[in-house]
Order: structure tokens, then sequence, then C-alpha cells
């Protein structure tokens, strides 16, 4: 395998193991923040809220820790492996990162001391703001990064010159770029789905492992909730989307779809598998007019084909992880809604609960995880032959100095790395999870009194 194929692979490897990160705490570090403010609420219970905001800061440190050091991993690669990124497209991607870092970052390792470590040295006020600042920060970060990669997916606000530099042309429009704004609720959304999937998880197992505490019920609650909400909103900002691509980036489109020649009306393939040798999709089960429905919202709407472009994606992973993410859409939708409704009918007691549904919560500890996934290859793969679409080629940036065997060598070393640092993640929350702190509200430990 060439420098570009093994670039590509190795820092696929790294963002997908560290998009798993943020995906958790944009949202967890908002669920640690309404812990915190139930825990310091007059007339709260507070002992159970207590727990709760105590187990979950936790989870979030771990987490938080994780991805920082896997995106350190990555700005590394823009130098080694991506040289011509930065040289053609670094007035507009340096200053994005140091924004973000500058934002966000410096929020988020500013106060994320006082939040985990504060909460007997501080005042109760002091501590709830930084709790919030650091949600704040999360959420800032995902705002410059996402802006960023929108941009690269539909450029705008730029020129280039004859030697094929990108310049800043007008920052307004290259932040909010066509594609933007359902990006970054698409991310964040998803980002809610997969916190509130851990919480649901991680509180169902403790009931099945009858390490349940006075805080479980009430996050469980919190998780269904939310998820219910989420999973909703997300299916609306999906389709939101899903036109945003079809003005956009007609040729992704054509490959999620598996669209070979212009069809008007088109079919919904369920399922299928996109032979590029033949320029059809074998073994596919079709539902007529249904595809321009959603696509289009019209049923004689008409999808552009693959043929109609000289660059289009490669059609296979696109096709199928859109299907994954669609189809994980659906379990969460499922599984949020019927455990919310079942939840209720038990009077919010997780312990009355069938143990085959609990058992489920769990398994869908990390459902979150495989939609984020599949989500990004679509839009990342969806992207090529291009890292700036239509501006900026991948085979134009890759290095021309780091050989292939090194390449190789890392690549090797970043897999064993992050799957030893993925089980550990999860052997860490599952030993959490199974030995909580029981706290009880008085002296010291009680939130608003007996503090500094």
């Amino acid at each position: 395998m060439d420098a570009l194929l093994l670039s590509r692979l190795q820092f696929a490897v790294n963002i997908s193991f560290h998009i798993l990160f943020p995906a958790i705490n944009i949202a967890l570090a908002w669920f640690v923040v309404y812990f915190r403010y139930q825990a310091g609420r007059p007339g709260a219970d507070r002992n159970g809220w207590l727990q709760a905001y105590r187990f979950w800061a936790k989870v979030f440190a771990v987490s938080f820790a994780v991805g920082v050091v896997s995106g350190v991993t990555m700005s590394f690669q823009f130098g080694t492996n991506w040289p011509g990124f930065m040289e053609r497209a670094g007035n507009v991607a340096g200053p994005l990162l140091g924004y973000e870092v500058l934002t966000a970052f410096f929020l988020e390792a500013g106060f994320l001391g006082i939040m985990l470590f504060g909460r007997e040295r501080v005042s109760q006020r002091v501590h709830m703001a930084a709790s919030v600042i650091v949600a704040v920060g999360t959420s800032i970060s995902a705002f410059w990064i996402l802006a960023l990669n929108s941009w690269m997916q539909t450029p705008q606000g730029h020129w280039v010159d004859a030697d094929g530099v990108i310049h800043v042309a007008d920052w307004f429009e290259i932040i909010f770029n066509p594609s933007f704004p359902y990006r970054f609720f698409h991310m964040v959304t998803a980002s809610v789905l997969t916190a509130s999937f851990l919480v649901i998880g991680l509180s169902a197992w403790q009931v099945l492992k009858k390490t349940a505490n006075a805080a479980t019920p009430r996050v469980l609650k919190t998780g269904l909730t939310v998820a219910a909400v989420a999973v909703a909103a997300q299916i609306w900002i999906g389709d939101a989307h899903g036109l945003n691509t079809k003005a956009h980036q007609p040729a992704k489109l054509a490959a999620i779809e598996a669209v070979w020649e212009t069809e008007k009306p088109v079919p919904l393939t369920l399922i299928g598998w996109p032979n590029e040798q033949t320029k059809q999709t074998d073994y596919a089960v079709k539902i007529p007019y249904l595809g321009s429905l959603i696509l289009t919202h019209s049923l004689d709407g008409e999808i552009k084909g693959l043929a109609e472009f000289e660059d289009h994606p490669p059609v296979a992973p696109v096709f199928f992880a859109f299907r994954i993410m669609v189809g994980m859409g659906l379990l969460m939708l499922a599984v949020s809604w019927f455990g919310w409704w079942r939840m209720r009918r038990c009077g919010w007691q997780p312990e009355r609960l069938p143990r085959w549904l609990l058992k489920t919560f769990a398994a869908m500890t990390f459902a979150g995880w495989v939609a984020t996934l599949a989500g990004w290859y679509v839009t990342e793969i969806g992207r090529q032959p291009f890292l700036v679409e239509g501006v900026l080629r991948t085979e134009d940036a890759v290095t021309r100095i780091v050989p292939a065997g090194d390449i190789g060598l890392t690549l090797v070393m970043y897999i064993v790395l992050y799957g030893v640092m993925l089980v550990s993640y999860v052997a860490v929350l599952k030993h959490m999870a199974e030995h909580p702190e029981y706290e009880t509200v008085s002296g010291r430990h009680e939130i608003g009194k007996g503090e500094r």
C-alpha cells in the first residue's frame, strides 16, 4: 500500500477513536451541570442528586482525558502525514483550530479542576459556575471544529492564488458556510443521544448488578427522557441535513443512495450490494417513490446519478455506513420511547422493570458510538476524492517525505494502543458502575453547607 492509502487509514483510525469521546463529552457535561443544579437546589433530596453528580463528573473526567490525548495525536498528523493540507488550507484551518484552543479548550482545562476538586473548597455558586463553564467550553469546541469540517464540505468565503494556496475572503462566510448549521446541530444532537444512552446503560447495569443507589432511578429517568426527545429531534434535523446535502453535495447523496443514473422518481433502496464495476446495486430491496419523497419531499423528485459526476466517492462504504447510522437511530428511537413508557408504568422504579429490558438498556450503552461513527464515515468518505470539496484533492495534500513503511508501522502501533485504551476505558466505566460511592449528605460533604 502506498503512502496515500496508509495515511488515510491512519487518520481514519485516529479520528474514529478520538470522536468517540467528544461524542460523549459535549452533552455529558450538561448532564453533569443538571445533576449539580439539582444537588444544590433548596429543598431537594440532595443525597441522590449528589451521588449522581459525583459519579457522572468522574465519568466525564475520564472521557475528557482520553479525548484530549487522542486529539493531540491528530494535530501531529497534519504535519507528518498531511503537510499539503496546512500548506494549502492553513490560512483557514489554522485560525479556526486556534480559536477552538483559545476559546474552548482553555475554558475546559481551566475550570475542570474546580469542577472536580473544588466542591468543598469554593462556594456553591462558584462551583456551579465552574461546572457550567466547562459545559459551555465543550459546546464552543464543537462549534469551531464543525465550522472547519463544514467548510471543508461546502467551502465558500475564500479565494485561491496561482500556487493553489487558499486565502480568506470573508470569515463570516467561511464559518457560517451552507452546511454548518445542519452539521453542527446534527452532531450536537448525536452527542446528546450518545450521552443519554451511556447514562441509561450504566444505570441499568447498576440495577442488574444490584449496585444501584438513590441516584439511579433519577439518572435513568433523566437519560430516557432526554433520549426520547433528542431522537425525535434528530430525525427532523437529519431530514433537513439531507436536503442540504442534495443541494450542495449531490455526488455524496447519489453515493448514499447508490443512484447510478439520474432518476425520476427514485425508489428507496433499503438494502443491497453496490457494484461499481457493473454500475448496479445487486440484491437490492427497493420501495417505489419513497426515495424521491424522502430526499426531495416530492413523489416524482429527481436525483442526479453518479454518472453525472466526474469525481464521486466510493459508493459501498458510504451506502452501508448511512444505513447503519439510520438503523441504529431507529433502534434508539424504539428503545427510548418504549423504555420511557415502561418506566413510567413502573412508577419510575427501575428495579420493577423486566430483566430483558434492563439488559437491552445495558446492551445499548454505546449505541451512540455506532451511529456517530457511521455518520462520520458518511461525511468524510462521502467528500472523497477531496479534502476541501472541489478545491483541494486528498492526493495533493499527502506527505511526499515520510516512507510508506513508517506510516504502516505507526498505523499498527496506533491500532494496538487505541484498542488497549478503548478496552481499558470500558472496563473502568464498568468498574465504576459496579462499585459506586455511597455518600451521605452531612457535614462537609453536603452541598451548600460547611463549604469554604
